[in-house]
């Protein structure tokens, strides 16, 4: 490494963050950039440590250990080091086709592995590639870079996700033809609709790598749903191969008394129709920068008609915001709902409160699972007081009021015992049963799998868990030369595996046209 002493003369140090107080005003990202010096700086701090699990991208008890698309992590620490930003974003993307993307939303197992975890905090590894990739777009080194040659081939990504846009990217350079089909009225998935504007801008970050790859020859049909407004057999006709990267988008539900009353709501049909309207006022000139966002009907501006799809918007202001389910997507309905000015928002965990440090049964390399705030929960204490988090806590019944809409949600506390099979389950406490007002349920309990009408109409093989079925590295489904990657194989992950298996699955694809590939792992 670029200094060997580092680890023990520096402390870690992350970039600095606008207030929670104050970013919760606005809809813009609030991580600040570190100063060139301080970053390399941190960069000293990785060690030559020999094995660097950092970047192994293993799986231990289900959950990643180091960086699943094997980032070359402690390669481009020296060269920043060094001062070598170009020659360090060359080797990041060798591995990873958007660390704009992973850089920001990604919660870098490669950080629970990192040796230097082991005694003291790790390295900032998650800042450094967030800042070796903007320095990219600062300096015009990321550029469109189309394939000298094309094979004449044609391939069809269904899905424009991180899976489907690594796997997009990926077989574009290896010269085939490639359209990505969206049913969103916008390209990138997840990515776009999924997380919101605060964790990753959609206008500024988003919108500014689609460009590039559109520009490098990637083609993108927005507005269609193969299976619906495109038949799924007039792609296995025209295309020579389809690539399925969809995701697991089928919510998990709570079929408790009283699910049927109006102001419950999925957390995807909150946060979605919640970024859609701020895209929209900001395209029409009229976003208001203040948090508060007003929905409407789709306009389609290529076409200047109404969009039959309507995109309710649901406010969180002024209410009392009940959120079920304690994962990121939690977190981000807490973020969301503050920045509409709820009254109030308590978010109901079934698992126990993580402890603070790692606990024997969770020893390194593993994923760390400790407790820790998380932007939303840090900007619910800052306005409200306290974390909202309820721990080992699980809602019974929903309560409406006269006109069919919740007025409260029943809950009770748990306990995990083993039943008769060993299996660890949740039971009732007696006597601990709580009433919690609301008016916005918002249920955030993650996702059962792909949706199935496409699968149906291609006949794809499923797994037990209705997922597509496809072996991991292969990615090959049922139909010959229909491919599968990303959550609609693996089931719901991490951004940082979609680009793993959109990039496995492009070298599969490119294999199965070619009869050889020279992608890379």
């Amino acid at each position: 490494m670029g200094k060997p002493t580092g680890f023990i003369e520096y402390l870690r140090e992350v970039a600095a963050e606008v207030s929670p107080g104050d970013r919760v005003g606005n809809w813009d990202e609030f991580h600040l950039h570190m100063p060139e010096e301080k970053l390399r700086t941190q960069a000293a701090r990785c060690m030559d440590c020999g094995t660097p699990f950092c970047h192994t991208g293993t799986t231990i008890k289900g959950m990643a250990s180091g960086c699943p698309i094997n980032n070359l992590i402690p390669e481009w620490n020296d060269l920043i080091y060094r001062g070598l930003w170009q020659e360090a974003l060359d080797r990041l993307h060798k591995t990873n086709n958007f660390p704009e993307f992973t850089g920001r939303v990604c919660p870098a197992p490669c950080e629970g592995s990192c040796v230097l975890g082991i005694t003291n905090p790790p390295v900032t590894i998650k800042n450094i590639e967030y800042s070796i990739i903007e320095k990219g777009w600062e300096e015009d080194w990321v550029k469109p870079e189309p394939p000298a040659i094309r094979t004449g081939k044609k391939v069809a990504v269904i899905g424009s996700g991180p899976a489907g846009l690594a796997a997009a990217a990926q077989l574009n350079k290896a010269g085939h033809w490639v359209t990505v089909y969206e049913r969103a009225d916008r390209p990138g998935g997840l990515l776009m609709y999924g997380i919101p504007n605060m964790k990753l801008d959609k206008e500024k970050i988003v919108l500014r790598r689609l460009k590039v790859l559109e520009a490098e020859g990637v083609k993108f049909v927005c507005n269609t749903e193969v299976g619906k407004d495109l038949p799924a057999e007039n792609l296995l006709k025209e295309f020579d191969a389809v690539v399925l990267a969809t995701g697991a988008t089928k919510p998990r539900d709570l079929p408790i008394e009283g699910r049927d009353l109006k102001g419950i709501h999925f957390a995807m049909e909150f946060l979605s129709a919640n970024t859609q309207a701020i895209l929209d006022q900001n395209q029409n000139g009229n976003g208001n920068g203040n948090g508060k966002v007003a929905g409407e009907t789709r306009f389609l501006e290529e076409t200047g008609v109404l969009n039959p799809v309507k995109y309710p918007y649901i406010s969180a202001e002024g209410k009392d915001v009940v959120i079920i389910g304690g994962g990121d997507t939690g977190t981000d309905c807490v973020g969301t709902s503050i920045r509409h000015g709820c009254n109030s928002v308590v978010q109901v965990e079934i698992l126990p409160k993580p402890p603070l440090e790692r606990a024997a049964d969770n020893p390194w390399p593993e994923w760390p699972k400790v407790y820790k705030m998380d932007y939303g929960q840090e900007e619910a204490a800052a306005k409200f007081g306290s974390d909202p988090r309820v721990y080992l806590n699980t809602a019974t019944k929903f309560e409406g009021d006269e006109n069919g809409h919740v007025k409260a949600v029943h809950t009770v506390q748990v306990e995990w015992a083993k039943d008769a099979q060993g299996r660890f389950i949740p039971k009732q406490i007696p006597g601990t049963e709580r009433v919690i007002p609301t008016q916005l349920v918002l249920l955030a309990m993650g996702f059962l799998g792909p949706e199935q009408p496409l699968l149906d109409a291609l006949g794809c093989d499923r797994d037990a868990r209705s997922n597509v079925k496809a072996e991991y590295g292969k990615y090959a489904t049922s139909i010959p030369g229909v491919f599968a990657a990303g959550d609609c194989r693996r089931g719901q992950s991490l951004v940082v595996w979609a680009i793993n298996e959109g990039r496995g699955v492009a070298r599969e694809c490119d294999r199965f046209l070619m009869g050889h590939t020279d992608l890379p792992a």
